[in-house]
């Protein structure tokens, strides 16, 4: 009978093992989030058997311990009032990504959030993911641009500058501008852990006019109306022109090649001009 007993379980333990393994979801347990503006929260996750459609898996998002109470869901009138609008999944839950967008960010949507996923073959086949769940902090004012280039430029040769800002919601990505004419380009870049940077990178030719003059970069955030700078002065080093006078440059020109000759045969001769009859 104790046999059977400790065999049972055994069983068990090694079930949840093999439940555990399969079943899974992953996200950041940790995030920033700015407040006005919107944030993405990168989950994903596996189940056992066959990757089945969008149509068939069925993503939740709910506060941890309210399992009834949704953030977000396919159903509409089961999301909290306060939700309502305001969240929606990025990704797609028939590969696998569940990740969500949560708009219009509150102070009080600090979670924690959990994923669940519920797959529509069975009954059986479904699962809650409550220990895998996620915090937000919030940010009350959003961050400043960095900006970066050399000490100094060089009149007349290309100068670059760079402005970057780190964010965490790509669907929404922040803009910057600048404010000086010239050739800019962005870049978007995912950095990990739910941060994404986005680069732009100006290109000019300085002149005179730009010397004691600055450079400014703006970054303007989604839902966030006031906008942040970066400014730094511009230092222009001037072309060196030198100046030859005509005539110093005249008899340089005579004293070389009477150098030359001199070098060449060590005496120059002159031939008498021929006189006429």
């Amino acid at each position: 009978m104790k046999g059977q007993l400790l065999l049972h379980l055994l069983f068990q333990v090694l079930g949840v093992f093999v439940f555990a393994d399969i079943w899974k979801v992953k996200v950041e347990h940790e995030m920033k989030a700015l407040v006005s503006s919107c944030v993405v929260l990168p989950c994903s996750f596996q189940y056992p058997g066959t990757r089945q459609p969008s149509a068939r898996t069925r993503g939740i998002w709910h506060r941890k311990n309210k399992t009834n109470i949704y953030i977000y869901s396919e159903n509409k009138t089961r999301i909290e009032d306060n939700f309502k609008g305001r969240t929606r999944l990025v990704g797609r839950p028939g590969e696998k990504n569940c990740s969500l967008e949560i708009d219009e960010v509150k102070k009080s949507d600090n979670g924690p959030f959990c994923f669940r996923v519920e797959l529509q073959t069975s009954v059986k086949n479904k699962n809650f993911f409550v220990y895998d769940c996620v915090h937000i902090n919030m940010i009350d004012k959003a961050s400043h641009p960095e900006l970066h280039s050399d000490q100094a430029v060089q009149e007349g040769r290309p100068a670059i500058f760079r402005c970057s800002v780190r964010h965490t919601c790509p669907s929404h990505q922040p803009n910057l501008t600048w404010n000086h004419n010239g050739h800019s380009m962005k870049t978007y870049k995912d950095i990990g852990h739910g941060n994404w940077e986005v680069e732009s990178i100006l290109t000019f030719t300085p002149t005179k006019d730009d010397k004691h003059s600055n450079i400014t970069c703006t970054v303007s955030y989604h839902g966030v109306k006031n906008k942040f700078v970066a400014r730094r002065p511009i230092f222009v080093k001037e072309q060196t022109v030198v100046y030859l006078n005509p005539v110093l440059f005249g008899l340089g020109a005579v004293f070389l090649a009477g150098g030359l000759c001199f070098f060449k045969s060590k005496r120059c001769k002159t031939t008498p001009a021929s006189t006429a009859i």
